[in-house]
């Protein structure tokens, strides 16, 4: 199978899994606002056989590239969206509350349709790039963001929790405020750990290749404020035991600056990282 060939295989696998989580969103709001559990299952069931469609089409579009997808706006979007889908389900398989996906499933679609409006021609990589440090800095950055995106998406289900009656159906299908308070500082703690991976990673691979660890870039400069952020969360839970509304609002916050580290520096900040539209924490 030629470039082409490959490259249309997978994009028609990419539009594939975006309609999948489409769908799989609108069940699972039908599901909440509705109070229909069958569409909650068939919301499970379609975000599932979405993923495996998405994660074909990163394989097509590695075999196609000869190298990890990982190396520009749209490929580091989907490979978002991939990451917060498979935390998502790893959660939900987990806990068992299928009333996640109402808040989680809107965020990996709005990144989907992000990913969807770049360019998804595949060239080849940049010297700088040519590196083993690639997949393993950009590879932890998707773990990542995609468990922060998970911790966003409970933090919000915690924060209007107290809207909701006290049914049978939402006593059964939503989490009670201690148990959206753990998931959500599971999916830090979990983000968290990754994300110093990637300033880690990060920080060799730019003294390899511009003999620096360090240069105040407004990426570096954005990914240590996000790492600080989550930092000050952990901390305040972990020694002085903050929970809560508090920690929600941390939670929420921390996603905001995730996605202005990839979307907003790249497109409002000069940086040297956006000769390329590469990646969150690129060098």
């Amino acid at each position: 199978m030629g470039v082409d060939q490959s490259l249309q295989l997978e994009i028609t696998l990419f539009n594939l899994s975006i309609a999948l989580y489409l769908l799989s969103m609108v069940l699972y709001l039908v599901f909440f606002i509705a109070k229909k559990e069958r569409a909650g299952d068939f919301g499970s069931y379609l975000i599932k056989g979405g993923f495996m469609l998405h994660t074909v089409a990163l394989g097509v579009r590695w075999v196609a590239a000869g190298r990890v997808p990982l190396s520009n706006q749209y490929e580091f979007a989907t490979a978002f969206a991939w990451g917060i889908v498979l935390c998502f389900i790893i959660f939900e398989i987990k806990f068992s509350y299928k009333a996640m996906g109402t808040f989680v499933t809107p965020i990996a679609f709005l990144i989907m349709g992000y990913a969807a409006m770049q360019s998804k021609d595949i060239r080849p990589l940049m010297p700088a790039l040519q590196s083993n440090w690639l997949s393993i800095h950009v590879g932890t950055a998707v773990i990542s963001y995609g468990a922060f995106g998970v911790a966003a998406g409970v933090s919000l289900m915690y924060l209007l929790r107290n809207q909701f009656s006290n049914s049978p159906f939402v006593k059964k299908h939503l989490p009670d405020l201690s148990t959206l308070d753990l998931i959500s500082y599971r999916a830090i703690a979990l983000g968290f750990f990754f994300l110093t991976l990637v300033i880690v990673t990060g920080a060799i691979w730019a003294e390899q290749a511009w003999a620096r660890y360090w240069s105040w870039d407004p990426k570096e400069t954005w990914s240590l404020i996000t790492w600080i952020i989550y930092a000050v969360y952990l901390h305040a839970r972990i020694m002085r035991g903050w929970q809560g509304k508090k920690t929600a609002l941390f939670s929420v916050i921390g996603f905001i600056c995730v996605l202005f580290t990839y979307i907003g520096v790249n497109t409002l900040l000069p940086s040297i990282h956006s000769y390329a539209l590469l990646l969150p924490f690129e060098w």
